[in-house]
Formats: C-alpha cells, structure tokens, sequence
C-alpha cells in the first residue's frame, strides 16, 4: 500500500491535540491515519493520534503516553506491612515501647485508666474516631483477678470503633496454672476465661485474632470458640537464640523436669542432648529423680513453661548437681514468683551447682516479675517484644 499524505489541515485547538511536531505518519487502511506525537520535553512522551479521514468532519482519537509508575521512595518491608494502632494496659508500658521499637509500622495509643469515687472503672479511649479502618491491636495483662474487668471492657469496646481487624496479645494466659480437675465441683476457670475471651465482639474484618505464648496446659487451646481465632507463640526462639551466644554453647543438655515439659518443648529443642526429670512419691514425699539422660560435665539448662514458687526448679537442680552437671541454668516463658519466690535462686559464683544457677531466663510476660528481678542475678529477661511485632503482622 501507498503512503498517503495526511490531511492539509491540521486538528482544530477544539479538538485538544498537542502542539508538538507530527512525526512517523503512516496508513492503517485508507479510512484511517495515524500519527505519532512525541513530546520534546523531559522526560520523553509519546502520543498516538488516530484519524478517520472518510467521515466528515474528521474524527480525531487521541491516545495518551503510557506513564511509567515511578519507584516509591518508601521503604518496601514497611509498604508491606500493616499499619498497627497498638493499645496497651498500664503495666504493659514497657513492653508495649519496646513492640513499637522494633516495627515503624506500630504506633502506639493510649486510653485513660480511671476509676470513680466507688472504684469501678472510669475509662477512656483517647481519639476513638481515629482508629476508624484502621488495624488495632491491644496488648493485655491478666496478673491479678482485680485487673480483668477492666481490661475486658476496654477488649470488647475497641472492635466497635469500626476497625479493619482488632488483636488480642495476651503473652500469658494466666488461669488454670494450677488447677486439677479431679472431683465433682471442680471448676475449670480456664475455660471460663476462655469463654469470656470467644466472645469478643467481631470487627469489620471477622473474628478476634487471639495471641498467647506458651500456654500452661496443651488441652486449654481446645477451650476457645468459633468466634475468636487462638494464635499459640512460643519463646522457645529467643532461649535458642540465647544459647547460640554463650561460650560453652556446644556443651548444653536441655532438663525437662517432668514428662509434661517434655512433651510440650522437646521438638523445638531436639538438637541438645536431652534429660527428663520425673516426680517420684516415697512416703510423705515427692522426690525428683533423673528418668532419663546423663549431666555429668554439662551445661544442664532446665526448660519449663512457668515458674510460682519454685520447688520442683530446686529439687531437679539438686539431683542434676549430684549427678555432675558441671554448670545449671533455667529457663521459663512465664516467671510468676508469687510471694517474692524468684528470691530462692542464687547465682552460682564458684562453680557450685547445687546452691546457685549461673543464669535463669525469663520473659517478660509478667512486667511485675520484670521490675523485681530486674539486675538481679542469676535473672536475664528475654523480650517478647519482636515476636509479638511479628505476630501483629499476620
């Protein structure tokens, strides 16, 4: 096919074309011209023009520059990451600053923890309409009876803000820590408190998202409901992590001082030689030996979820140093020490294993314990804070 001039007369000013120079014309059929238009500023622009030339007046279709999306200058890690309005209980300062250090995609709210004359709550949830559509999370702690109520108002008022998502961090789920259901009348508080828990009113973006570091007993994650979605964490990781740092790091047995401990951590630390512990009754008494397992020479490190008074601790450091383990250390995700208990553990400063432990870690899940054994050795607090981070980006 020919080429065919275009028309003489150029598009009107009515009909919006650019006025920059025509270029590269050529014939798609002889009904339609086309043109390209580039433009001579920066950064360099193509225009098309297509010209129906058999219909009068001629018709003119212009078609844009494709525009190149420019690379954000935003970080891509923090473009991909939920933006997080976190609440927290007043205990939980500390630990809620320390969650917002580790991601700028946090941000930490504050409410105003009242009471009135008569001493029931008097709350406040600062610039409410501000956390519209927006991902809200509110870090809890249920250390005492007397601290619930209040807290549980503020968990089930956040998700009628009109929220996208709300999250409950609960690092430790306190009830049933000591529990026995084995006679009639029995009262399994833990599933009261998880009842409590399913029933958290539903956000804009579905059910509650529920996160717990190690609970107490395995069978209590079947105690939530439909409406509440269980998140089970451990601090496993950050014992390792901690492990990996001391100098005898190639010389560490891992305890367990029951079958129950063992069960529940023995994967996540399957790579150390292991010892199980077990409780024996002679008379009046109930006795720890070693059921399994050699610490003659080693760095025995005993591994449970919680600590309250203590006792079954001291009675399985006893029987690990008569057996010549050369150095014990503990370590527990929950560290209650109710009644001042933690101050039973000495550190050990002579190479006498049986009177002092040479570290026993803990988390900071119980900000109470935290203040306490703060710079006390043998005491070293392992932070939840960039797991729970993590876990708010689910």
């Amino acid at each position: 096919m020919s080429a065919i001039s275009p028309p003489q007369s150029l598009p009107s000013s009515s009909s919006k074309v650019p006025s920059k120079a025509l270029n590269h014309i050529f014939i798609q059929s002889r009904t339609r011209v086309h043109w390209e238009l580039k433009n001579s500023s920066p950064p360099p622009q193509k225009w098309t023009i297509d010209c129906v030339s058999s219909t009068d007046p001629i018709h003119i279709i212009l078609k844009p520059p494709i525009s190149t999306p420019m690379a954000s200058p935003v970080d891509s890690s923090l473009k991909s990451s939920k933006r997080i309005c976190l609440f927290y209980c007043s205990e939980m300062k500390d630990l809620a600053e320390r969650i917002a250090s580790e991601s700028d995609a946090i941000e930490l709210r504050s409410i105003s923890w009242r009471t009135f004359e008569d001493g029931f709550p008097n709350l406040f949830i600062s610039n409410a309409q501000g956390v519209r559509g927006q991902h809200v999370a509110f870090l809890a702690s249920f250390s005492s009876p007397g601290v619930i109520f209040e807290q549980l108002s503020i968990i089930y008022a956040l998700p009628k803000l009109f929220v996208s998502s709300f999250t409950l961090v609960l690092p430790f789920f306190p009830t049933g820590t000591s529990e026995r259901m084995e006679d009639e009348g029995d009262v399994a508080t833990a599933f009261t408190l998880a009842r409590i828990l399913s029933n958290i009113p539903i956000s804009r973006g579905g059910p509650t998202s529920l996160v717990i570091f190690d609970i107490h007993a395995l069978q209590e994650r079947f105690y939530f409901g439909d409406n509440v979605l269980p998140c089970f964490e451990s601090g496993i990781p950050l014992l390792l992590n901690r492990l990996q740092q001391l100098p005898d790091s190639d010389n560490i047995t891992i305890a367990f001082p029951d079958d129950g401990a063992w069960k529940r951590f023995h994967k996540q630390l399957q790579h150390f030689p292991m010892i199980v512990c077990a409780k024996v009754r002679e008379g009046d008494q109930r006795i720890v030996r070693i059921k399994e397992g050699d610490p003659k020479g080693r760095h025995v490190v005993i591994v449970d979820d919680l600590v309250q008074s203590g006792g079954t601790l001291i009675e399985c450091q006893k029987v690990l140093a008569k057996h010549g383990a050369a150095k014990i250390s503990a370590y527990v995700t929950h560290g209650i020490f109710p009644n001042m208990s933690w101050e039973r553990f000495k550190q050990d400063k002579g190479g006498n294993p049986e009177s002092g432990m040479t570290y026993f870690w803990i988390t900071d899940s119980c900000p109470a314990t935290v203040k306490q054994v703060k710079h006390k050795a043998p005491f070293e607090v392992l932070s939840l804070a960039a797991a729970i981070a993590s876990a708010l980006q689910i």
